[in-house]
């Protein structure tokens, strides 16, 4: 029994044959001219506004203006918002004193944003015309509009005169807890030939302490201590260094002490 096959000639296959190869053909022209167009929407929009920076932001900052840190950033609105180079923004703003950490971050489509983290105010030091400016923990004063008086959320440096000794001095304010920071009210450094890092503390209690630079924030955890164990209402020195202890002086004795201390920096300012 024979079995029937199905010849198709050749003159119905040449049409299908060309049917397929312009379907491949369209295919391929469509492919280059989806990829032409879209290369050249990139370009005009390279070129165009759309892909400029519209808008800077600064978060973060207390002592350092929006337009300083923007200045510091090299950034400008109408720059190229994808040639922004981060780490060279971060590199030029962190060269000033002030500032600590910084990161910056891009919101499509025009937008930037500057973050930073700033040097923690530590204290203020007291020049000799009655003006205050903020101490960083960094050590670094703030060349700010001085203050006609200090608002009290820090300690009150005087005499630091030496750059050294005041940049130390912070560094311990800043390792140390607020809640014994926030009782000191006037700091002096009174250096001796023996001890160059000698300072005395007027505490908001009404008590003198006797310290060092050196080791202050670990010493200083002493404090709460010793001054509840002291009679409420009694003036005296806190010997605080080596061992602690509580020297009873008149109350008043103490008073002339310290406006001695103020008279004596005054006139060496």
């Amino acid at each position: 029994m024979s079995s029937k096959r199905n010849v198709v000639s050749i003159e119905d296959r040449i049409p299908k044959l060309k049917q397929a190869r312009k379907k491949k053909a369209n295919r391929r022209l469509i492919f280059y001219l989806s990829l032409f167009f879209f290369l050249i929407s990139i370009i005009v929009y390279l070129q165009s506004p759309l892909s400029h920076i519209h808008s800077i932001k600064v978060e973060g900052n207390e002592y350092l203006t929006d337009e300083e840190i923007v200045k510091k950033s090299g950034l400008k609105e109408g720059d190229s918002f994808w040639n922004v180079n981060k780490e060279k923004i971060v590199d030029q703003i962190v060269a000033n004193k002030v500032v600590k950490v910084v990161n910056v971050s891009k919101q499509f489509p025009t937008t930037v944003t500057i973050s930073v983290e700033e040097f923690q105010r530590v204290g203020y030091v007291k020049e000799s015309d009655a003006q205050f400016f903020p101490v960083l923990e960094n050590g670094e004063r703030l060349s700010v509009e001085p203050l006609g008086q200090i608002p009290g959320d820090a300690p009150l440096l005087i005499g630091f005169n030496k750059a050294t000794y005041l940049s130390e001095m912070t560094r311990e304010l800043r390792n140390s807890p607020k809640s014994i920071v926030d009782l000191i009210s006037e700091i002096y450094w009174k250096p001796t030939d023996d001890n160059p890092y000698k300072i005395l503390l007027y505490m908001n209690d009404g008590f003198v302490v006797n310290g060092t630079i050196r080791n202050f924030s670990k010493n200083m955890k002493a404090y709460p201590s010793i001054a509840s164990q002291i009679e409420p209402g009694s003036k005296g020195v806190i010997h605080i260094g080596v061992g602690a202890f509580f020297d009873p002086v008149d109350g008043e004795a103490a008073e002339k002490k310290k406006k001695e201390e103020e008279t004596t920096n005054e006139a060496e300012g």
